[in-house]
């Protein structure tokens, strides 16, 4: 199994910034690709970032230029950087590994990013 640990969340003003992260144990060997999801209230989980064994990055349009997802591939560890954070950013933000070996995503328990004055 694999345990994915988060931390990081909290409550931030508009245009502020705050910083996810989230480490990987257990059995982690296969997982090639690691990132965060978000989850508003009312609304479908989504994509936020994610980051591949290889160093490629792929965002969602709506953080593009105000996030920035970095990871340690040898440790199984992601971070999250995210700037000028807007209101409809708040939501549970939810570290994600994939191992496609095992054809198994997981999933950490969450963290609530709330972006309010």
């Amino acid at each position: 199994q694999v345990q994915l640990v988060e931390s990081g969340g909290g409550l931030v003003q508009p245009g502020g910034s705050l910083r996810l992260s989230c480490v990987a144990s257990g059995t982690i060997f296969g997982i090639n690709a690691m990132g965060w999801y978000r989850q508003a209230p009312g609304k479908e989980r989504e994509l936020v970032a994610q980051i591949r064994s290889g160093g490629s990055t792929k965002y969602a349009d709506s953080v593009k230029g105000r996030f920035t997802i970095s990871g340690d591939n040898a440790k199984k560890t992601v971070d999250l950087q995210m700037n000028s954070l807007k209101a409809e950013d708040t939501a549970v933000y939810y570290c994600n590994a994939h191992n496609p070996l095992r054809g198994m995503d997981y999933w950490g328990k969450g963290t609530l990013v709330t972006v309010s004055s």
